[in-house]
């Protein structure tokens, strides 16, 4: 959740639905011809890409700079090259982005993205190359204006909705709003594409691969890390199905594609660049920046906001650009904020009245009250969805300033009283505390004689699974061990 002084408050179902148009090249129209994967980039698609970038890295918590930023771009725009999308280096733009969601894509015009965090779970060169070649592919077959086509308007409300709408809210108009406006983490706003879009791409990133002379099987490599963390990431929260919901991911089940890429891979190679790659993201941000607010555990503290809260046993959080997301199976809710005029009241209809463009919900009554110190107001309404009714609850809070955050919550009818705790959890934090949160990075140590996975994985700036999680961030099997001279990632607290 990005700071404060950066933040443009928007309607939120108008910003993701916005958003969701501009991630996949929004302009073309139902039934418009799809050129082949060997078309070069188009004025118009040119166009496209040029109008929704600045939005796009907006959404994605900016693009970085430095020389980490240089380096992916480097890499980024030589793989590019190999799709024959165009003729010049400058025909492509490469951007490293400040988010701790492990994701990339691209869009029309060639603008190609990644994560620091999907860029620090690699492991070499290629396997950075793997991945924005796969992206560079999804362009090449356009493959985004491909789903567009099949949307059911010329816009994505609908899709936007359905993220949510098998989960819990089924498909009424009301449940599609209420979505867009529940789930507003940066990992919901792009769309999946189908399995066989996947493999499409998988094959044509791994054709850029060879023409570039990196190894082909970084493809397999890199897509068996990412299930490795998918499935870590599902124990670490609790979730015994460890996988990622559908809506949760727009690379949705890479652990089936694995195989498939190596299969496709095999007999082949070429270089990987490993010590180089280690060598130039040493020192990058790794997890949450500071500056949105970090994770601990079931704690959010935000320390530029000055505020914290508590998850509900049992649900996860995921750090959005511009809201944290709270999930579970009880039910969800996100921490957002809206302008405010000084009226708690009317700040709780107004979040109310925002949700839904077809009819206007309206809270049975809107309470005040106090929590930690904090002037506070809720509100609570039911609402029919296409599997039932629900409870919607918007609860906010009046910070200094002249500012307020609210969470708005969604869970079965009935059952709005799951995140009272949560609720009542939030406070202000003193400036010690503020001070206190260190944002972790990756170290780049070369493993020496004595040193075991055990010794290593204990300087990991975690409290729990230290071991796993050392494990999946250097690709190593569960009993394969290190040598000496092995060049090795460790997440680390930064100074």
């Amino acid at each position: 959740m990005r700071r404060i002084t950066e933040l443009k408050v928007r309607t939120l179902a108008v910003s993701t639905t916005a958003a969701l148009a501009l991630a996949l090249g929004g302009c073309a129209g139902l039934g418009a011809p799809i050129p082949d994967a060997s078309a070069p980039i188009t004025q118009t698609e040119a166009q496209q890409g040029a109008e929704a970038n600045p939005q796009i890295l907006a959404e994605f918590g900016g693009a970085m700079s430095g020389p980490q930023a240089q380096y992916v771009e480097q890499v980024g725009k030589n793989i590019a090259m190999q799709s024959g999308l165009g003729n010049a280096r400058d025909s492509f733009q490469v951007a490293l982005l400040n988010s701790s969601v492990n994701n990339a894509f691209a869009i029309p015009g060639g603008y190609v993205y990644t994560t620091r965090q999907l860029v620090s779970l690699m492991n070499n060169e290629a396997e950075l190359a793997a991945v924005l070649g796969h992206e560079v592919g999804h362009v090449a077959a356009r493959h985004s204006q491909r789903r567009q086509q099949t949307a059911q308007r010329n816009t994505l409300l609908g899709a936007a909705g359905a993220i949510l709408s098998g989960v819990l809210l089924g498909n009424s108009g009301i449940g599609q709003q209420i979505g867009q406006a529940a789930l507003q983490g940066s990992q919901l706003l792009t769309l999946s594409f189908s399995r066989s879009q996947e493999l499409e791409a998988d094959n044509l990133g791994i054709q850029y691969l060879q023409r570039a002379g990196y190894d082909p099987r970084a493809m397999g490599t890199v897509l068996a890390s990412l299930a490795a963390q998918n499935s870590l990431d599902a124990r670490l929260m609790g979730r015994g199905d460890a996988k990622l919901p559908e809506w949760a991911s727009t690379h949705p089940d890479p652990a089936s594609r694995v195989q498939t890429a190596l299969s496709k891979a095999q007999g082949m190679t070429g270089r990987t660049d490993r010590d180089v790659f280690l060598t130039r993201i040493d020192g990058m941000l790794y997890g949450d920046d500071p500056a949105q607010g970090v994770i601990e555990g079931r704690q959010f503290i935000h320390p530029e906001m000055r505020l914290s809260f508590t998850a509900p046993q049992g649900f996860y959080m995921v750090n959005g650009t511009r809201a944290v997301s709270i999930q579970g199976q009880g039910g969800q809710a996100q921490l957002t904020l809206a302008q405010y005029n000084g009226d708690l009241r009317a700040y709780v209809n107004n979040a109310f009245a925002g949700l839904s463009q077809q009819q206007r919900i309206t809270p049975q009554a809107i309470q005040t009250t106090t929590v930690n110190g904090l002037p506070a107001a809720y509100g609570t309404a039911r609402v029919n969805s296409g599997n039932g009714q629900v409870d919607v609850t918007v609860f906010a809070y009046e910070f200094a300033n002249n500012r307020a955050y609210h969470f708005l919550a969604i869970t079965p009818a009935g059952n709005a009283g799951t995140f009272n705790q949560m609720f009542s959890s939030m406070r202000r934090i003193s400036t010690q505390e503020a001070a206190a949160v260190i944002p972790r990075v990756i170290d780049i140590v070369t493993v020496r004689p004595g040193d075991t996975v055990r010794t290593l994985a204990a300087r990991m700036a975690y409290t729990d699974g230290k071991e796993e999680r050392f494990r999946v961030l250097n690709a190593l099997s569960s009993n394969e061990e290190l040598r000496a001279g092995q060049k090795v990632k460790l997440v680390v607290r930064g100074r």
